[in-house]
């Protein structure tokens, strides 16, 4: 056989001998670790049961931390408030009046008048115990007439005194110590019943925590809503996480705020996330990222946290590698 009729087959097998060393002494890269968007759902709810008057948002919806999510009926919650403030009220005036004087104004100046005359009464009488005192020393007056004037003006002191406790008595407030501690305790109790009721009030009509996504809305206007049972459940876009699975031989690798990049289907360029939990203990790979080069094996589960700037859509599925 010719040269020229061989060329052929020895270009043929030169191709074939050099596709076998590539194969054979190619180096193969590693696999990614394969997982999905996950998100820590945020479940709101009012702690008294209700009927839901308002729900502005939708399901599938963006909300801005502090937006209004639902409001239940507050006529009752209303109602409540106004009772507790008129407690409130009562408490104070049980209070006010029993720190208040017992008599009025008017009765202790009558009192303070008697006291006046009394104190007029009590000089004059003064004044004659000391005249028939000298006119007795002199043998002018008799015993008699001394010993009268001294009881009179005895007398008289004693209405000054008596004068005097009735203004003390009437300056007296009507309650006790201990009423007014009760009293004041009670008003104290009302006030946080009214606090409570207030929070009540900001409670059965709930602003978002964060912003988020609305993942699931769960009663309708209209709808009589039970206590504690969730009306709106929120994705917040820090909740949003890559959960993946890495084999054993390569967990070792990882460290809690270690930054790992990933890919995934119509995200554009290769992004980052930061490693937040390493499961403790391993386990089967999950079957819902099941593939060929990932089948049984054995893995740990490791979630990265997302930045809040382009929030995922959950379960979208990742690729993941170490930085």
């Amino acid at each position: 056989m010719s040269l020229r009729a061989r060329l052929p087959i020895l270009l043929l097998l030169a191709a074939l001998g050099g596709g076998a060393v590539w194969f054979f002494t190619r180096s193969s890269a590693p696999d990614p670790w394969l997982g999905y968007v996950e998100g820590e759902a945020l479940y709101v709810a009012a702690p008294v049961s209700g009927t839901l008057a308002s729900r502005p948002v939708e399901r599938g919806g963006r909300v801005r931390a502090g937006a209004a999510l639902f409001a239940l009926d507050p006529r009752s919650a209303d109602a409540s408030a106004a009772q507790a403030a008129a407690q409130v009220q009562s408490a104070q005036a049980s209070l006010s009046d029993l720190g208040a004087a017992r008599e009025r104004t008017p009765e202790i100046d009558v009192a303070r008048a008697a006291e006046a005359a009394a104190r007029a009464q009590l000089v004059r009488a003064e004044a004659d115990f000391r005249r028939f005192a000298d006119l007795a020393a002199k043998g002018f007056a008799s015993r008699t007439q001394l010993d009268a004037a001294r009881a009179a003006r005895d007398s008289a002191a004693a209405q000054v005194a008596q004068a005097q406790a009735q203004q003390r008595s009437g300056a007296l407030s009507v309650g006790r110590g201990t009423q007014q501690a009760a009293a004041a305790a009670q008003v104290e109790g009302a006030k946080a019943a009214l606090a409570a009721e207030a929070r009540r009030r900001q409670e059965i009509a709930p602003t978002s925590p964060a912003a988020g996504q609305v993942e699931q809305t769960y009663f309708n206007p209209g709808e009589w809503v039970p206590a504690n049972q969730p009306v709106v459940s929120i994705i917040p876009d820090d909740k949003r996480k890559i959960r993946f699975f890495v084999p054993q031989d390569k967990v070792a690798g990882l460290r809690m705020g270690q930054a790992v990049r990933f890919t995934c289907d119509g995200c554009g360029a290769e992004r980052t996330a930061t490693v937040r939990f390493i499961a403790p203990r391993a386990e089967y790979t999950p079957p819902v990222i099941y593939s060929e080069h990932a089948r049984s094996k054995l893995v740990f589960m490791v979630e990265a946290m997302l930045p809040t700037d382009q929030p995922l859509p959950l379960g979208l599925p990742v690729a993941v590698s170490a930085k």
